[in-house]
């Protein structure tokens, strides 16, 4: 197939489907309604609390759900042929990821701001506030740890990414500096900050910081690195949003527009054919297609990080309900599109020519040399890389040099996982206060104590072997964990709707799969982690899956019972 035909065909599906069920879903499901005060107003801080043009806030909404996730998961499921990865990206974006961010954000901003754990108290019950409060603690440390992890290894992998990275922080201070104290366009100077940022890039691409050509080994440098990410998520997560979250954010999701600009172009002057298999059953030591591909693409489908984000930092600084849609809804399609391009650069990109030690590949060859079987494409270089060189052949196709695309495309991967490291720590912030609220120790809800023990966390989590690899024993319970909680997440939104007595089938049937789904590869890993007689992931993993078997019961028995009026905020 021709992959610009697919993106045109994708591109339109979109398009139509947020004009039609997300319009549906605003004026039916969620009711919105523009007199409603939101929490950014009512409980405005200017520290978290801020209301905010809903453009700046798609940018800070879209780069914190968009990380690595839309880039990783689809670039491993192509294993299993482009079609299943496609279909899942197209349909679990719109009917099953859009609803669930959508919802999420919708049930904050009617609950004062908070969590869609700390929601779950007043919604199901107090004592499933505290296990699902504890899951999703769970789930932020992996994540905490882990990207510090990976961006200290992109750093490596790409040095020419460092400068353009780390300048862009002073970039954004004074983008949010004109804008929120000069009062200054937004538009202007962002237009100014994504031009002085592609100029670093091109600085990068010409002057590389590489910390092993200073004299530190390979695992030297990246420990290193970890040790400067963790006292930078310190201080991002406790500064006000203005200052540094919303502007580097604003930026990034001009970088990613910019960059799907490049990728469309790219295809629309190359239009290479898919060389990747359609559909590929049986892959040489892969798990089953069902139930994992709905695991290993989340992001970009449906992923339970997202429910954090919407309810976590972007309730709090959405202007107006009617922003919801757009925000919730709409981000969503879009990180389905950046899924899509994915698809398109490692299926068709990758074919247009692949630079080895062992030669050069084209077409099938190219493909396959990544793709031969699940050990090839279980590493983070692999995974990165055949998005990274399919994305370049594409953007080279219109005569831009391979060195500045190779630098464009590390920027991008960097700069999105490092916004969702600093996202992750400041929602990890909030999880602990609404926790420390909740056990009745509210001292450490304050915003240095309990930043302080979401980074201390993460850190020896890292560090507790040595090695900075730390999280990556607990990892493999990820995936699984994660879209567990897009079903708790859509559980509670459920709840919302019928105590409301507003039609849940739309966030039913995702719910039922999402848990169907994720329960049985739950289940599968389990017997795995059990065979292998790996204990702590047996222990861990088991807890996990009985946690939600708990919050599920109670849910039901709750909804069976006779309506009781709620605490929350209509």
């Amino acid at each position: 197939m021709n992959s610009l035909l697919l993106a045109l065909l994708v591109g339109v599906g979109y398009v139509v489907a947020y004009n039609t069920y997300g319009r549906f879903l605003g004026k039916k499901i969620f009711q919105l309604a523009a007199d409603k005060v939101c929490p950014s107003h009512e409980l405005r801080d200017d520290i978290d609390f801020v209301p905010t043009n809903k453009h700046v806030l798609f940018g800070h909404h879209f780069t914190s759900i968009a990380g690595l996730g839309p880039i990783v998961g689809p670039a491993v499921a192509l294993i299993w042929g482009w079609v299943p990865a496609m279909i899942w990206v197209f349909v679990g974006s719109i009917f099953l990821g859009a609803v669930h961010d959508f919802g999420a954000l919708i049930v904050s901003l009617r609950h004062n701001g908070r969590s869609i754990g700390d929601i779950s108290g007043d919604l199901i019950s107090p004592r499933v506030r505290i296990l699902f409060l504890l899951i999703i603690f769970f789930l932020l440390l992996l994540v905490i740890a882990v990207f510090a992890l990976v961006i200290a290894i992109l750093f490596d992998m790409y040095p020419q990414a460092v400068i353009p990275v780390w300048l862009e922080i002073p970039i954004a201070v004074i983008l949010g500096y004109q804008v929120y104290k000069k009062g200054a366009s937004h538009t202007f100077w962002g237009i100014i900050a994504v031009i002085v940022m592609y100029i670093t890039v091109v600085i990068g691409a010409y002057v590389p910081v590489d910390l092993k050509a200073l004299g530190l080994s390979p695992s030297g440098a990246i420990i290193t690195w970890m040790i400067i990410l963790y006292i930078y998520a310190y201080i991002a997560s406790t500064l006000p949003v203005q200052t540094l979250l919303q502007p580097r954010d604003y930026i990034n999701s001009h970088q990613l527009l910019i960059a799907l600009g490049l990728l469309a172009l790219g295809v629309i002057v190359a239009h290479p054919q898919i060389t990747a298999p359609a559909i590929n059953p049986n892959p040489q030591g892969a798990p089953s297609m069902w139930p994992f591909l709905f695991v290993i693409i989340a992001c970009g489908a449906i992923s339970g990080f997202h429910s954090l984000v919407s309810s976590g930092t972007s309730s709090k600084q959405c202007y107006s309900e009617e922003d919801a849609r757009f925000i919730g809804y709409g981000a969503m399609l879009m990180e389905g599109s950046l899924s899509t391009l994915v698809i398109i650069s490692v299926a068709a990109g990758l074919g247009l020519g692949l630079i080895t030690k062992d030669g050069t590949f084209f077409g099938t060859e190219a493909f396959t040399h990544y793709y031969s079987s699940w050990a090839a494409v279980s590493g983070l270089g692999a995974k990165i890389n055949a998005f990274v060189q399919g994305g370049a052949n594409l953007i080279e196709s219109y005569g831009i040099p391979k060195n500045i695309t190779v630098t464009i495309m590390g920027v991008f991967l960097v700069s999105f996982a490092a916004t969702t490291l600093d996202t992750a720590t400041r929602l990890q912030r909030y999880i602990i206060g609404e926790l420390a609220i909740a056990c009745k120790v509210p001292a450490l809800a304050n915003r240095h104590p309990a930043t302080m023990i979401a980074v201390l966390t993460a850190f020896i989590l890292s560090f507790y072997n040595g090695s900075g690899k730390g999280a990556l024993t607990l990892w493999p319970l990820f995936g699984t964990a994660n879209q567990l909680l897009a079903g708790l997440a859509l559980l509670v939104i459920t709840v919302y709707l019928v105590k409301k007595k507003i039609p849940t089938i739309y966030t039913v049937i995702p719910m039922v799969f999402m848990i169907a789904m994720t329960g049985w590869a739950m289940v599968l890993n389990l017997k795995k982690f059990y065979a292998t007689q790996n204990w702590t992931l047996v222990i861990i993993g088991g807890i996990i899956f009985l946690l939600e078997i708990w919050m599920i019961i109670e849910a039901f028995l709750l909804v069976k019972k006779p309506s009781a009026p709620e605490k929350a905020v209509a």
